[in-house]
């Protein structure tokens, strides 16, 4: 008689949905659960979590031993949220012990990027490489750092904030409430793409992106339809906002001597457009010994990428190997 499957539930909570998956060993996707963040409280946030395992428990076809949880913010090494801007979470919540608690299981938690990073490390694009560094451009800037096969997590559980490195000393403010200037968040986020199309388009006021301005929201996923399509002054915008986040490659490039530099999010659907300048402007800042032992490429996930680490993390978990990643037990 053949045994029983062993099954994870990854969850990939966001600002917006929360996306659950119940996945096996082999991190295939089995099953998928959503439901809408954007406006709940914190204690309706734990029940929809609640509700998504228990949809997911109703569909698998064997044992669930552990759940992973990736959230956007910074977490401690007891797994309770400090800083969660686009969640309705208290500072110090242990939203992985309060829903081990409810569901009596496993939780292992850790920073949405952090996850992405483990997915990738462990089935994806970085797969055979024991050091990278993560970079996820979306709204915003994430990121997280593998060294020698482990999650780079710091001496409180909150290291990794890639988005935060400073490219422009008297850059512009950073997004949400980081005190910062010239964050790569604000001069390298698909936030950014937009705001530097519109000085590409200042620039040339009888061209597409000028157009295109005068017609609604001059947004990044259209900046990228146009570059795409062709258009000069949208690739030029894509240029200006791969080298600033080449800068920031450079540094972290110094910094972990990764031997590989991923880009993932929604941005890097741009593909070489933004990827190509990123590349050039990190190989010319960047010191020369790590250039010629660096490759930077294009995450393998997408969407679901937050949602395999955190599998990732639950497989650890169950298994004892979660290093030091919280873990809460029900």
């Amino acid at each position: 008689m053949p045994a029983t499957p062993r099954l994870l539930i990854g969850i990939d909570v966001g600002g917006t949905k929360a996306l659950a998956g119940l996945v096996n060993d082999d991190l295939e996707v089995l099953a998928t659960s959503r439901r809408p963040t954007s406006g709940v409280d914190g204690g309706h946030l734990i029940d929809l979590l609640v509700e998504e395992v228990d949809e997911l428990r109703a569909q698998a076809p064997g044992e669930i031993v552990a759940v992973g949880l990736g959230i956007p913010g910074l977490l401690d090494r007891q797994g309770r949220v400090w800083k969660a801007p686009n969640l309705p979470l208290e500072p110090g919540t242990a939203i992985g012990q309060e829903l081990a608690s409810r569901i009596g299981l496993l939780v292992a938690s850790d920073n949405d990027a952090n996850c992405a990073a483990i997915a990738e490390h462990a089935a994806g694009a970085g797969v055979g490489h024991e050091d990278l560094v993560l970079l996820t451009v979306g709204t915003g800037v994430g990121g997280g750092v593998i060294v020698h096969d482990e999650p780079l997590r710091g001496a409180h559980g909150m290291a990794a904030e890639l988005g935060h490195l400073t490219i422009h000393a008297d850059g512009r403010p950073c997004i949400g409430d980081c005190p910062n200037l010239g964050c790569l968040e604000a001069e390298a986020s698909g936030t950014a793409l937009g705001r530097i199309a519109g000085e590409v388009a200042d620039e040339h006021p009888g061209g597409a992106l000028a157009g295109e301005r005068q017609g609604g929201t001059l947004d990044g996923p259209r900046v990228t339809e146009l570059a795409q399509a062709g258009d000069t002054e949208a690739i030029e915008a894509l240029r200006r906002l791969g080298v600033n986040l080449g800068v920031g490659m450079a540094s972290l490039g110094n910094i972990f001597d990764p031997g590989l530099i991923l880009v993932g999010g929604g941005a890097s659907a741009a593909g070489e457009l933004l990827l190509g300048p990123a590349r050039e402007t990190f190989m010319a800042r960047v010191m020369p010994p790590i250039a010629e032992r660096t490759e930077v490429r294009l995450a393998r996930f997408g969407n679901e990428a937050g949602l395999l680490g955190a599998a990732v993390l639950a497989r650890r978990a169950a298994d004892g190997t979660a290093g030091r990643a919280a873990v809460a037990r029900p």
